[in-house]
């Protein structure tokens, strides 16, 4: 094999695979750049894969002691997608939440909804009954899949709202009908669906800088688009490498998802992109270290993924096991930056895999900017380069135009991957999506050579193990205890988080409380982990500044003073 610049390896796997070959379609009145083969919808990603490469016999999914092939996970897709069209009469916009831990259920009913073209709306499964009570509300499910103790939380909402709610696994006898039932009685014949490219395929709750999370609505191209840039990138890879052997026998990839589902670094990069790339995935329903490095290990996992947190506890696990993992051959971090110093010490711990990172956002359907390897190695600090071939990036000033090369500007992306819009938001969508063009909130630079580095946030979240929380939300829910006058979240540095919530609070004339009786309060009213670690109480008024509001930075350096 002829060892080619990136560039030409691009261009070269573009006009001789078919599957990659570029053309532009006009989307919603806007000119993009997409890959003119790729499926259709979502779930075809699924269905024509497992035909394509014949790997319905092999196993597929593998979750604690539970096993399933390729054949029997679309079988139970094809079961599902029945059940909600004929026992609940959902037709293709039709909002179905799914609100439970990682487990085979959730995957399989994300594939089901877009089977038959509903809308799936993911539900972070930390949330309160507030929480869920809103994303419901705002997005019209009245129809949920939950699990037991997502079940608990749903309780209260029911008669209100009017959900149906189905049972999973421990939520199985608790809900008004159990999905091992309506699974066993159904069907397994392939539904016929209508679906558009440009259907809505998602809806998947994003923290912002308003107190609630904003609904992103994805379609099945921008998921699909997205998946493909990713395959693009393996696909070219090879004729950029000039240790690679084109005669070694290729090595079946297979993932360990250790992140939640119903965000994207888990949905997009790991289980989506597992269909086409006929990869067998692992799924963890909770975060432990030493059992993910026991199902590297026993389920010879290639491909692993998750916030940089749990990169430092893998090592940790690996040193204290004794393990060297050698099929591990990408290790991956999303949803917050990787400390640099880590780079360095997962390439020495792992020399067979090369260290990755990443950006993207729940608006791109993940798809962004990456490097691994050994230019990861060179450049800790930096993001990578855009994912092609579909991107377009810019750097703009607060007044929309273009910053010197070089220079900090908000990061604004623009591909056929970007979400259609914020539910019933259109102010915000406005706010941010101008002519196909996505203003990310991050500041960032574009060096001489392409690789681009964020410096920081535009606006105010807090990105804890990689959870965001917007410090609206939690200041919201600070102002709701009786003491409270004045609150104030920001960002407290975290060796193993990156980042925690911590929170300047002023209370009312008179009035008194304890940092344990406020996150007792909180508890009932936000997510645990939006719950401020660091509380600090003050007699003055919060410092403001010139526009007379509160001036988070400062408070901000002030607190953190106390920790130092």
């Amino acid at each position: 094999m002829i060892v080619m610049t990136p560039e030409a390896a691009a261009a070269h796997v573009m006009a001789t695979n078919p599957a990659f070959s570029v053309a532009e379609r006009t989307i919603r009145g806007v000119t993009y750049r997409v890959f003119e083969n790729a499926p259709p919808h979502v779930a075809a990603l699924l269905h024509g894969s497992r035909e394509a490469q014949g790997c319905g016999a092999l196993d597929y999914l593998v979750f604690e002691h539970e096993r399933w092939t390729f054949d029997e996970f679309c079988a139970d897709v094809n079961r599902m997608a029945n059940v909600l069209r004929d026992d609940f009469g959902a037709v293709k916009g039709t909002p179905v939440a799914i609100a439970m831990r990682n487990c085979p259920e959730l995957m399989i009913m994300v594939m089901a909804c877009a089977s038959i073209g509903a809308l799936c709306v993911f539900v972070n499964a930390w949330w309160t009954t507030e929480e869920l009570d809103y994303a419901l509300t705002d997005s019209g499910a009245r129809l949920v899949f939950a699990d037991g103790d997502r079940l608990n939380r749903l309780k209260p909402l029911q008669t209100d709202l009017g959900l149906t709610l189905v049972g999973v696994r421990d939520g199985e006898g608790h809900g008004d009908h159990a999905f091992s039932a309506l699974r066993d009685a159904a069907s397994d014949a392939q539904p016929e669906a209508d679906i558009d490219p440009d259907d809505d395929f998602a809806v998947m709750y994003s923290s912002g800088t308003t107190g609630h999370p904003k609904g992103v609505v994805q379609t099945h191209r921008g998921a699909v688009n997205a998946v493909f840039s990713w395959l693009f990138t393996a696909v070219v890879a090879p004729f950029t490498d000039p240790d690679h052997d084109p005669d070694a026998l290729p090595v079946r990839p297979s993932v360990l998802i250790v992140t939640p589902l119903f965000h994207v670094t888990a949905t997009h990069p790991m289980f989506l992109l597992s269909l086409p790339a006929g990869a067998m995935v692992a799924v963890m329903p909770k975060w432990d270290a030493r059992r993910a490095v026991e199902l590297i290990r026993d389920e010879k996992i290639t491909r692993f993924l998750g916030v940089p947190t749990q990169s430092a506890d893998l090592m940790v696990a690996m040193r204290e096991m004794g393990e060297t993992l050698p099929t591990l051959e990408y290790i991956g971090a999303g949803g917050a930056k990787r400390p640099p110093a880590q780079v360095g010490e997962l390439a020495e711990l792992l020399p067979n895999a090369s260290v990755a990172t990443g950006w993207g956002m729940t608006e791109t359907n993940a798809l962004g900017i990456g490097m691994m390897g050994d230019e990861y190695n060179a450049r800790p600090d930096a993001c990578g380069k855009p994912h092609g071939p579909l991107q377009d990036v810019r750097f703009l000033d607060d007044a929309g135009n273009d910053v010197p090369h070089g220079e900090v500007g908000e990061l604004t992306v623009k591909s056929p991957a970007n979400m259609r819009c914020y539910l019933n938001k259109p102010d915000a969508t406005a706010e941010v999506l101008n002519d196909g063009w996505l203003k990310t909130g991050d500041l960032a630079r574009i060096d001489e050579e392409g690789y681009i580095s964020i410096v920081d946030r535009k606006k105010n979240i807090i990105i804890r193990g990689g959870e965001n929380i917007a410090c609206l939300d939690v200041e919201a829910a600070l102002h709701r205890h009786p003491a409270v006058a004045e609150a104030c979240a920001f960002a407290v540095p975290h060796a193993r988080l990156g980042e925690v919530v911590g929170a300047g609070v002023h209370l009312k004339k008179g009035a008194t409380t304890t940092a344990e009786d406020v996150q007792a309060f909180l508890a009932e009213h936000i997510a645990k982990f939006k719950i401020p670690e660091h509380l600090w109480f003050r007699s003055d008024p919060l410092p403001r500044g010139a526009t007379d509001k509160t001036d988070r930075r400062a408070l901000q350096t002030h607190c953190l003073k106390d920790l130092t």
